[in-house]
């Protein structure tokens, strides 16, 4: 199965790509994940990366897609692959159709995670991380224990910069310019999959890998 996960930054992606990929037994692979590794194995991609991540710059297209062809290559996606975060842009998304049809590989389906933007602003709101191990928590879906303090290591939680009202909203305004114009594009090609991520998140799963398996 080889699936693209699309859906707002703090609908929910991160959690569902980690329970597909255990659910189908096929490995999560972020864009940024993969940066950090081939910057810290020193690859040729990696050091050519670092130069433009250490610039503050976006990586090119050209230099990503040579990265994620490079992990989509590896033997653990001889089965499938899930992309979370990746591709951002309808540029990105054009020439990674040219880099699967070299590989001689097609996508099964573009799973899309609805949630309207004022539930995407509380939810953010409301997470809390631990500054000494990074557990992540929610005021009111996931609690800790002890409020403010983390539940695994005793330290406090804060709000991230990322998280804050004013930061999501501009996330949110980058995602609807340059990223949601993916959902035509690929409901064009027929492989887009709507699923309304404000419901539980097993929940949200369950539909999802029905779905699937009925593809």
């Amino acid at each position: 199965m080889r699936l693209i996960l699309l859906g707002a930054p703090g609908a929910g992606k991160g959690t569902q790509a980690v329970n597909i990929s255990q659910k189908l037994n096929i490995p999560h692979i972020s864009t940024g994940d993969i940066f950090r590794a081939n910057i810290k194995e020193g690859t040729e991609l990696g050091r050519k990366a670092k130069e433009f991540i250490d610039q503050g710059l976006l990586v090119p297209d050209d230099l990503t897609i040579s990265i994620v062809k490079d992990r989509l290559n590896k033997a653990d996606c001889e089965k499938g692959f899930l992309l979370d975060g990746f591709p951002r842009t309808i540029p990105q998304a054009q020439q990674f159709d040219v880099a699967l049809k070299g590989m001689g590989v097609e996508l099964n389906a573009v799973v899309n995670l609805d949630v309207p933007d004022d539930v995407i602003v509380k939810r953010m709101a409301g997470r809390r991380v631990c500054k000494g191990c990074g557990m992540t928590y929610h005021i009111s879906s996931n609690p800790p224990k002890s409020e403010g303090t983390c539940d695994s290591c005793g330290e406090q939680l804060i709000i991230r910069d990322d998280d804050k009202e004013q930061t999501v909203l501009e996330r949110l305004k980058t995602y609807h310019e340059k990223t949601e114009p993916l959902i035509d594009y690929y409901e064009e090609k027929g492989l887009l999959l709507h699923f309304d991520g404000t419901k539980d998140i097993m929940e949200t799963t369950s539909e999802i890998i029905e779905r699937l398996l009925k593809e």
